[in-house]
């Protein structure tokens, strides 16, 4: 048996136990009766987990050590073994370091989170401390981004000064199949003393302190180039022959979960424009009240949405609600409730009750399989009026300088669930200058509370609102918003979508 420590034989043994196919025992039967220092130069054992059993040596571990020269050495049973116990130890620790690294990679549920990951585990790899990642994808379809590892936006604004095609990123992607000659990486270890170097990109590498750079591209074989990514130096220096191979092997895996979470943000960022552009462009000016919106998207896309329509007699129409499910199907049956609650009213606005009748009937015809809540308004601004019908939907808040309370609406199933809906409608007079809120549940359900609680809160803001948000309902609604909805959750991905619609009566 080879004289290898307990340490690293434990290691060595696990890894004859999980890859099998390595090799390594016909390798040690070959090496076992060889007497010759040289015959350690013999056939290679097969790839690990995708890493070329070339690797050179780790520069972390041991160097092989040399045998004596003397005669004895002929007779030395330990000098082959030693020679392998080394080079084992080098694939272990790069196979530990890779599986860490993508492990940190495969974490990264963002786009903009996976970017920064590669480019800091790219700098560990080839020993840099900064860089920089351009996202470009080749079919022109973005996100295009520039992503930044210690350097500052005002960093990446000088090194967008410099041309283009004197950048390495530039090079690498305005060059369709790479660089010429099939290479696909592009290192400067001596940026200062290079000759023919474009005279401001040595301006701002001397101004920003970098002494060298190493690029590489980041392409996959479904989408093509998708970005370049550039890791600077400190001081002249360049990474070694098993550190490149070793951010190669990275950058593949890299740049494949790279485009599936960009094909993930065009899909998200498809079925925000979708579902925007499916709710109302504007708002109505009519006289006698302010109107205000807002309206936050899940990831998947929701059914949430809003409406205010003129109607006769100088009436208005308000309306929110919400379809049952995610994706591009709730969002399709919601443009459909959208329209049809709009031809309803147009022709019973006056009766909110007809209205959420007729809707619920088609919703029944059409869909049976699907459900929704919804709420609906007539208002006659000058009356200060509002005749409210609700479907299963959350009260209206009325928000004034004298009074904040949720108004009484009736308890009554959401669309679909019965075969017949039909509930009695209330009548709400505000006085001038309150505001009558009303919104979907992923306001409530986004706070993460148990309902009751999330009723409490959002009465809570709305009672705390400054008077200068109460005189506008823009303010409002943002204030509402970023209060009950604090730390950023108004604006995270989230399953569930939000709506408000403010109404501020003169």
């Amino acid at each position: 048996m080879l004289d290898i420590s307990s340490r690293v034989r434990v290691h060595v043994e696990t890894l004859l136990a999980a890859q099998n196919d390595m090799g390594v025992c016909d390798a040690i039967e070959q090496y076992a009766p060889v007497r010759e220092p040289d015959a350690m130069n013999a056939p290679h054992p097969a790839k690990v987990a995708g890493i070329d059993s070339t690797v050179p040596a780790p520069a972390h571990t041991v160097a092989p050590a040399h045998p004596p020269t003397g005669p004895s050495s002929v007779h030395s049973p330990t000098a082959p073994g030693a020679v392998l116990q080394d080079r084992l130890a080098g694939w272990i620790s790069d196979l530990t370091t890779l599986h860490d690294l993508t492990e940190r990679l495969v974490r990264t549920a963002s786009l903009c989170d996976a970017l920064h990951e590669v480019l800091v585990a790219g700098a560990a790899l080839v020993g840099a401390r900064r860089g920089l990642l351009v996202l470009e994808p080749a079919d022109g379809h973005g996100p295009d981004t520039t992503v930044g590892l210690g350097l500052h936006r005002a960093d990446l604004g000088h090194i967008e000064t410099v041309p283009r095609s004197a950048m390495p990123y530039g090079r690498l992607l305005d060059t369709p199949a790479g660089l010429p000659g099939g290479e696909r990486e592009i290192s400067h270890p001596d940026l200062l003393a290079e000759d023919g170097l474009d005279p401001h990109h040595r301006e701002v590498a001397s101004r920003l302190g970098y002494a060298a750079s190493y690029a590489l591209p980041l392409t996959t074989q479904a989408a093509g180039r998708l970005g370049a990514a550039v890791w600077l130096y400190d001081e002249p220096a360049e990474p070694v022959e098993r550190q490149r191979h070793l951010v190669g092997l990275y950058t593949r895996y890299a740049t494949e979960h790279v485009g599936r979470l960009l094909e993930l943000e065009r899909t998200r960022a498809c079925m925000a424009t979708i579902s925007e552009e499916l709710l109302p462009p504007r708002l109505p000016r009519v006289p006698g009240v302010q109107l205000a919106a807002r309206h936050r998207t899940g990831p998947r896309g929701g059914g949430d949405w809003y409406d205010a329509l003129p109607l006769p007699d100088a009436a208005l129409g308000l309306a929110v609600g919400s379809v049952t499910g995610s994706g591009a199907g709730a969002i399709a049956a919601m443009g459909r409730m959208r329209a049809s609650l709009r031809a309803y009213a147009v022709m019973e606005g006056e009766d909110p009750v007809a209205v959420l009748s007729d809707l619920e009937l088609l919703l029944r015809l059409t869909e049976p399989a699907r459900s929704a809540t919804a709420l609906f308004g007539y208002c006659e601004p000058a009356l200060r009026k509002i005749t409210l019908a609700g479907a299963g939907h959350s009260p209206p808040l009325v928000i004034g300088e004298r009074r904040t309370e949720y108004v009484e609406t009736s308890l009554s199933a959401p669309l679909g669930m019965l075969a017949c809906w039909e509930a009695p409608s209330v009548e709400v007079t505000a006085a001038p200058g309150e505001t009558v809120l009303l919104y979907t549940d992923g306001l409530l359900r986004r706070t993460g509370d148990p309902m009751d609680r999330a009723f409490a809160r959002l009465h809570s803001v709305a009672a705390c609102a400054p008077r200068t948000a109460r005189a506008d309902p823009d303010a409002l609604a943002d204030h509402v918003l970023r209060n009950v909805l604090p730390d950023g959750l108004d604006e995270a991905d989230s399953d569930e979508d939000v709506v408000l619609l403010a109404a501020r009566f003169e």
